[in-house]
């Protein structure tokens, strides 16, 4: 007990809250499911925002939702391994401002993306086809069928499948990461050599770039969420220097 105590007492507190919230959200989803047969990540995960299921709040609650419990150890992991770091160098209130701003920034970029598939898919199909999709498609769903057509399969799928996960915030920390100390080593799986933060980094970003450009449809990965992150922590982070660049003790502020 003592030593669980301490490990959490060495953490900082943003990182602290956004761990536990996280932690208990997924043991909440897991318990419900199996009491209640109640899927949590239906109801606050991020759907499409021209779904019927879309609802506001899903765009802050997906962020502590799961798929799973690799999907949640990974994020995890990532949020205490680099974020405590930068927490200690920019303080706990810069710390949580960039962690929402970059969730919200990877929301942001998703959905836009989103919508051009949307448009992309929808072009040749007829309202009366788009209408059956939007009022029947999750019925079909809920039944483990899809349509065999396969525009009105792709679009019942950007209906009706939320997102769920932190990755967009915790893209955003691993750029903060790479740019606050670009010439860290990091040992990585599967890599023998170290590998300098900037260039995980950079690699990384193209990898997510790539994949997205790919949209295999067998990948559920929202790809363009992780680079929404990245994209939205590099612009904050550019304004917070040139604010520190003009000398008006912006850093200090927190």
């Amino acid at each position: 007990m003592y030593q669980k105590q301490r490990f959490f007492a060495n953490i900082p507190p943003a990182v602290k809250i956004i761990l536990l919230i996280n932690i208990a959200m997924f043991l909440l989803s897991q318990l419900v499911a199996v009491t209640n047969y109640i899927d949590l990540n239906k109801i606050l995960g991020l759907y499409f925002f021209k779904s019927d299921l879309f609802r506001p709040y899903q765009i802050v609650t997906h962020m502590f939702m799961h798929g799973g419990f690799m999907h949640i150890l990974f994020n995890m992991y990532a949020l205490w391994l680099f974020g405590q770091v930068i927490e200690r160098v920019w303080g706990t209130k810069r710390f949580f401002i960039y962690y929402f701003i970059t969730g919200f920034g990877a929301v942001i970029l998703h959905s836009f993306v989103e919508y051009l598939r949307y448009l992309n898919i929808s072009a040749g199909m007829s309202p009366e086809a788009i209408n059956l999709v939007y009022s029947q498609g999750a019925e079909i769903l809920a039944s483990s069928k899809n349509y065999v057509a396969a525009d009105l399969g792709q679009l019942n799928l950007l209906y009706h499948i939320p997102t769920v996960g932190a990755s967009g915030a915790i893209f955003g920390l691993l750029l903060a990461f790479g740019m606050l100390f670009p010439n860290t080593e990091l040992y990585l799986m599967f890599i023998p050599i170290p590998v300098k933060a900037k260039y995980f980094v950079i690699g990384y970003g193209v990898l997510e770039l790539g994949m997205g450009l790919n949209n295999a449809t067998s990948d559920n990965v929202a790809h363009f969420a992780h680079l929404g992150g990245m994209l939205f922590g590099f612009i904050l982070i550019k304004i917070w220097q040139k604010k520190k660049n003009s000398g008006n003790g912006f850093y200090n502020q927190y």
